[in-house]
């Protein structure tokens, strides 16, 4: 997002009152809109000089084809997707008397980036350049491709209609195999926890809760094996998921004055991390990518990839969204303290493109804590906590967008 921001402010500062559209079957100049969010374009006024065609999908979402090159967007929300990539706007379309604008960078930034064979942008002469459609070639990729969906996952945020109808959550247990994540409590009363068997067992718990109430639901893990990071969340997307939910134990710092009476419960969504013991918590958990020698984790910056794939960026609002309902959720039946919800750079999280979410359901390093996560009946509420708030998520993100009963 920050890229996008950047990008909004040279536009914004520099852009022209009127740009130039150049074709075969013409020149038209249409003026730029001043909006308190940024330059925009009306879309019909290029129709004298390109093709555009724009089809409206229900609940302020649109599918547009624009000289040959088909893209989706919605009112009020600052992304676009033309074949199978998600682009951030710098600003975000929006409906007026009507007639549908788009931010002035789809057009001389976006477009001619993804399709240069068919649209070319001088900003010195403030022109764009329309170059006849081949028949076929690169151009048709750009097409997205018919499926069984009632828009683009950029324009509506919404997956479920792309498998059986079915919602359908992917339930991820922390580490696995030789990585044991956190191992506890500091000061025992002679026994020990490892992550992974918590987090297995929460896990799987979560996954039969939601079952039982209609939701088609994807384990990463089932048995004590290593998954890779990065592989989590490409689980996810192959099997199309609607949000993604990773369970994890949280350790201390051992640099803290009383480290051993840390207790509590965090969820974290995908961004980058705002303070010191979210970038604590975001290295404890990255640390897995040790073990997967031999594996296909991918082994650059988290944060970099966010940056350079920007479709992750389109699902930030609704993890974090999803994230405040577990916190508030886990908030009615954790003993342990609110630590509130919190963001950092998961590994875990970078590749899951849907909402997304890692729940730490307390400290295994505090010996009372430890018990309480050990606790079959625990894991158990800790289970339902999260399946309610996953399904209040949901239901209501369904409504707000008009799907609701499908």
């Amino acid at each position: 997002m920050i890229v996008a921001v950047l990008l909004a402010a040279q536009i914004a500062a520099a852009h022209p009152a009127v740009i130039t559209i150049r074709g075969q079957s013409g020149e038209q100049k249409v003026a730029v809109a001043e909006k308190l969010s940024g330059p925009a374009i009306r879309l019909s006024a290029l129709s004298p000089v390109i093709p555009v065609s724009i089809d409206s999908l229900g609940g302020g979402r649109y599918r547009v084809t624009l000289a040959g090159i088909e893209f989706f967007v919605a009112d009020q929300a600052p992304f676009m997707e033309i074949g199978d990539r998600v682009l951030p706007l710098a600003t975000a379309p929006f409906l007026d008397n009507g007639d549908l604008f788009l931010p002035l960078q789809v057009l001389v930034e976006q477009l001619p980036r993804a399709a240069s064979n068919r649209l070319r942008y001088d900003m010195a002469k403030a022109e764009l350049l329309v170059f006849a459609a081949p028949s076929a070639g690169p151009t048709a990729a750009l097409a997205v491709p018919s499926r069984s969906r009632p828009a683009s996952s950029a324009a509506s945020r919404k997956r479920t209609t792309t498998h059986t109808g079915k919602r359908r959550v992917v339930v991820d247990a922390g580490h696995g195999g030789p990585d044991n994540g956190m191992s506890g409590p500091l000061r025992g009363e002679g026994f020990r926890v490892h992550e992974k068997h918590i987090t297995l067992a929460v896990a799987k718990r979560l996954a039969s809760i939601l079952q039982s109430r209609g939701v088609d639901v994807v384990m990463t893990r089932t048995t004590d094996t290593l998954i890779a990071l990065s592989d989590r969340g490409r689980i996810a997307n192959q099997r199309n998921g609607d949000v993604f939910v990773s369970i994890h134990v949280n350790a201390a710092n051992l640099r803290w004055p009383r480290p051993e009476a840390a207790r509590g419960f965090e969820t974290y969504f995908l961004a980058e991390a705002k303070t010191e013991d979210a970038r604590r918590v975001e290295r404890m958990e990255n640390e897995s990518v040790k073990f997967e020698t031999g594996v296909t984790a991918d082994k650059d910056d988290p944060l970099s990839f966010i940056m350079n794939d920007m479709a992750q960026n389109e699902h930030l609002r609704e993890s974090s969204e999803l994230a405040s309902m577990i916190q508030a959720s886990l908030g009615d039946m954790h003993p342990g303290p609110d630590r509130g919800v919190k963001q950092a750079g998961f590994r875990v999280l970078v590749t899951a493109f849907m909402p997304a979410v890692l729940v730490e359901i307390g400290f295994g390093t505090n010996v009372d804590e430890a018990r309480f996560l050990t606790q079959p009946q625990r894991q158990q509420e800790i289970a339902t906590a999260v399946a309610a708030a996953t399904m209040k998520y949901l239901e209501h993100y369904e409504r707000r967008v008009g799907l609701a009963g499908r």
